[in-house]
Order: C-alpha cells, then structure tokens, then sequence
C-alpha cells in the first residue's frame, strides 16, 4: 500500500426516526445511537447544581433583555425625530424594500455634502 493510500473505514448507520417509526429500532435505541440519551439526575447531581447566575451571569443577562431591547450604542450618531414626508416620497421609498428609512438618510446626507455643510 503507498504511503497516500487512505484507509477507510465504514461507519455503521445511525438510525433514523423512519427506523423509529417503523418499530426497526426504540426511541431510546436511536437516542443512544445520536448521543441524545441523558440521564436522569440523582440527589448528588441536584446537590452540586448551582444556579446559573453565579456561573454564567452575562448569559443570563442576555436572556433577560426585552425583545426588541438594543445595547449602549459604541458612539451614537444618529438622532430619531419625527419627520412629515409627502405621500409619494414614502411610497417610492417605501416600494424599495427593506431599510427604505435609511436609503432616505443617504438621499438628505448627499444632498447635504453637495451644499458644502
């Protein structure tokens, strides 16, 4: 055999949850197999269980966030008012899809830097 030669070896298949469904092999067969077997706690695993605050408080913390809650922003740049626009102005940017708001910051930010300000 040469030296690149690769030996290789067959792996058996894992079952599937065809196989389960099929009655060729049980759930806990095939959870074994997939390395999803867990088992159950006994009073030592309860005894050393400590809450997950204490070792992991930053996930924790990022759990607690409110939906839609956003972080400290690094360097803040923009400011959020409220804008009166025509009605074809919002429906043609609008019609552009996703992140139209900031495609009309772009439209005023040029305008802005062509007047020289």
């Amino acid at each position: 055999m040469s030296a690149n030669a690769r030996v290789t070896k067959k792996l058996p298949a894992l079952p599937t949850l065809d196989d389960v469904d099929s009655g060729k092999v049980t759930l806990d067969e095939y959870e074994i197999a997939h390395r999803e077997d867990i088992p159950e706690w006994t009073d030592a695993d309860f005894s050393r269980a400590r809450p997950m605050r204490e070792m992991f408080p930053e996930i924790v913390e990022a759990f607690e966030k409110k939906r839609g809650q956003r972080g400290p922003q690094k360097a803040p740049i923009k400011e959020r008012v409220g804008l009166r626009l025509d009605h074809e102005i919002v429906a043609h940017f609008r019609a552009t899809g996703p992140g139209w708001q900031g495609r009309i910051n772009e439209v005023l930010a040029k305008h802005v830097k062509s007047a020289g300000r």
